[in-house]
């Protein structure tokens, strides 16, 4: 039977009430928004220093990762190999990456210290002996580092996703080196911690040296990340990482959340001071200031729609808890599926605001808003380039890959982001549009 789509199709919103945790949303054809500020594969490898990207796929593939480098400004450090037909049913596929790898090396001003070579799915779909490959490299370039990197759709769905490996393989050319048990690293963070937070000051202000891939001005730098006793992660997909680099090197991993909570934060904090051997600081004057924060915001924005995105913070569930808390109008929460973390918020928005509405970003629907009808509504603050184009909304807080918040510094940050964004129209259809917002932070 066929079905008339020249209509608007409704987006299979829902009630909190009445959604499922943790994917409200059954899986399907997917959409993807113009909204372009989150990081890809190629924007998170070029945080290493030096080191020079080469991408082996399709011409098709290739688009959107040659934009990416030269968006950012680092064509100089970014190559390609060119997969042609006769390279999948000849059998030339090493060939042809030992060869293309070898040429471009060649061609360089410089040897860089390091090569990400990024493989494709048709690699694994004709058995491509990448072993081989990166084996022979490493023979033939003693000098230089080969480490692999995948740009997989197909991994998506199972096993370690393309976003969790490139955060591994970020810190996969370190080696073990003598641990210095005063020297803390950040591993798995697209964007540096705000000096701001409470976990930079606690970390530095308690003698220890606050190492994070951002900071790291050449590639010897970057080595001697492997000599921190302590790796923190943020963020969930960053976990891997981390475990992965305490067995190969040694160390100890703790995961620190990007929570909203007041009593999770001091929990957090509390497990840090722990591992450091040092005394937990009173942090009295920390809630007071993001309190305060929060209610001169809370005056500004007053009863006006607040909706928010999974692409601006890691923990929507949280960040829209707080804000309700605190008098805020949220609406709705944009995000396809929710981390475990995010549990006893689900249940705790469920019990206490029934009605706030979950939306899915990617759902073959979202393709067809009514963005005529939505322009005409009251005026609405968005958390998230995601936010702000499914509401055409030219009032929201411009922030990606969690922004590099952490705990009540955090939070103040936050807030008067959302008040200076309420007061502040920005171009929203021209903003949104730059891809991986802030990564220029890596050149």
């Amino acid at each position: 039977m066929l079905t008339k789509l020249n209509h608007t199709p409704s987006i299979p919103k829902v009630k909190i009430s009445c959604a499922q945790f943790p994917a409200p949303f059954a899986q399907g054809l997917e959409y993807c928004s113009p909204a372009r500020g989150t990081w890809n594969i190629a924007h998170t490898g070029m945080l290493i220093p030096e080191a020079h990207e080469i991408f082996v796929c399709a011409a098709g593939c290739l688009r959107g990762v040659v934009l990416t480098a030269a968006e950012m400004g680092a064509a100089d450090r970014f190559s390609t190999i060119e997969i042609k037909e006769d390279n999948l049913l000849d059998g030339s596929m090493e060939s042809l990456i030992i060869d293309g790898v070898s040429d471009i090396l060649a061609r360089l001003p410089k040897t860089p210290p390091a090569i990400l070579l990024y493989t494709s799915c048709v690699h694994h779909f004709i058995g491509c002996d990448l072993d081989s490959v990166y084996r022979t490299l490493s023979e033939k370039f003693p000098n230089v580092r080969f480490t692999d990197c995948y740009m997989n759709p197909i991994m998506r769905k199972s096993g370690l996703t393309p976003d969790q490996l490139m955060r591994r393989q970020l810190y996969s050319f370190l080696v073990p080196r003598e641990k210095d048990c005063k020297s803390v690293a950040i591993i798995g963070n697209d964007l540096p911690i705000d000096r701001s937070s409470e976990l930079y000051n606690l970390i530095s202000d308690s003698g220890f040296k606050f190492n994070e891939i951002h900071s790291c001005k050449d590639f010897d730098e970057y080595l001697n990340m492997a000599s921190a006793s302590l790796f923190i992660t943020n963020i969930p997909s960053a976990i891997p990482a981390a475990e992965e680099l305490t067995k190969r090197i040694g160390g100890k991993h703790i995961y620190l959340s990007q929570s909203f909570s007041y009593d999770e934060i001091i929990s957090e904090l509390s497990v840090l001071a722990k591992t450091l051997n040092v005394s937990l600081p009173d942090y009295t004057d920390e809630i007071k200031n993001a309190d305060l924060a929060l209610s001169d915001a809370e005056k500004v924005i007053g009863s006006a729609h607040v909706v928010i995105d999974y692409t601006a913070v890691y923990r929507p569930l949280s960040l829209a808890r707080l804000l309700l808390s605190h008098g805020f109008n949220v609406q709705t929460v944009y995000a396809d599926s929710f981390s475990g973390e995010e549990k006893s918020d689900f249940e705790w928005l469920k019990a206490n605001f029934p009605d706030l509405i979950l939306s899915p970003t990617v759902n073959y629907k979202c393709r067809k808003l009514d963005r005529q009808n939505i322009q005409s509504s009251e005026k609405t603050l968005a958390i998230g380039q995601k936010a702000a184009y499914f509401n055409q909304t030219n009032y929201f807080v411009n922030m990606v890959e969690g922004g590099g918040l952490f705990g009540f510094g955090g939070i103040k940050r936050l807030a008067n982001l959302m008040k200076e964004a309420f007061l502040s129209e920005k171009n929203m259809p021209e903003l949104i549009q730059i891809k991986g917002m802030g990564c220029e932070c890596c050149l």
